[in-house]
């Protein structure tokens, strides 16, 4: 995608979960396409360290130490945000991942799933949307997944989250599109970030490069998507050439939904 015609001048926008991967790579192009970025993680460091790229590439940043499952410590972030402008754009990136099916996902790992994956996008959505409510409007972007929509092995307690990420998606978007703020989703399939990298070398040692490949395969297309392709159509649909967008998911799968037989 080429994203020379979209841009986010003058725009403020929240992405949760940007020390990494798809996060930062949303942070960063947001930043380098004109918006003043507020990076969001539980990884202090990390959300620094992203802030400091977008600085450093002469664009606008600030990052905050911030846990998502604690609705007042999301509400105080948001409010030191709001005391620069108005939100414009809300990205609930942050989550985790779990493997496992339902008789081998313990009450806890469901629990701790459920706190970041759902909540942590609740306690955000429900900050910005009020914000956004007094200042005219906004945009929600929310981090699905391929997992919401079909049966993929060994993610009950994963694909129970991402599911109520689209139902909340779309709820959202129908109740405030009269605020005009839209509320969209992206369900992506397998993308290539460090998770994956610490994922096969934690649970198949020496086997990393032939895991690596049989996990690619499964996209149609032959291989795993990246950050920045993901990030591309983040700002897409985050700028203002995506105003008829709403209530809607966009999938960036490799054709794993639809060429999958």
């Amino acid at each position: 995608m080429s994203t020379d015609a979209f841009h986010l001048d003058g725009k403020r926008a929240v992405v949760t979960g940007g020390a990494s991967g798809i996060g930062q790579a949303i942070a960063l192009t947001f930043g380098a396409r004109g918006a003043s970025v507020h990076i969001l993680d539980l990884d202090e460091a990390g959300a620094q360290a992203t802030a400091q790229q977008i600085l450093h590439g002469g664009g606008a940043a600030v990052a905050h130490g911030c846990d998502v499952t604690h609705e007042a410590e999301v509400e105080r972030v948001f409010g030191e945000i709001q005391k620069q402008g108005r939100i414009d754009i809300v990205v609930n990136n942050a989550g985790v991942a779990h493997i496992g099916n339902v008789e081998t996902t313990t009450g806890e790992d469901f629990d701790r799933i459920y706190r970041v994956n759902v909540k942590g996008v609740y306690h955000c959505m429900r900050a910005g949307i009020g914000r956004m409510k007094e200042g005219g409007g906004g945009v929600i972007l929310n981090m699905a997944s391929v997992a919401a929509s079909v049966g993929i092995a060994d993610r009950f307690a994963y694909s129970m989250s991402k599911g109520a990420v689209l139902a909340m998606t779309y709820s959202a978007a129908k109740d405030y599109a009269a605020h005009n703020i839209r509320v969209v989703s992206i369900s992506p399939a397998r993308i290539h970030t460090p998770f994956v990298d610490g994922f096969l070398r934690d649970n198949y040692p020496g086997r990393e490069e032939e895991m690596f490949d049989k996990l690619s395969a499964t996209q149609p297309v032959g291989r795993m998507g990246t950050p920045q392709e993901v990030a591309d159509l983040a700002l897409y649909l985050c700028s203002d050439q995506a105003t008829f967008a709403t209530g809607t998911d966009y999938p960036i799968d490799g054709g794993f939904l639809r060429l999958n037989t």
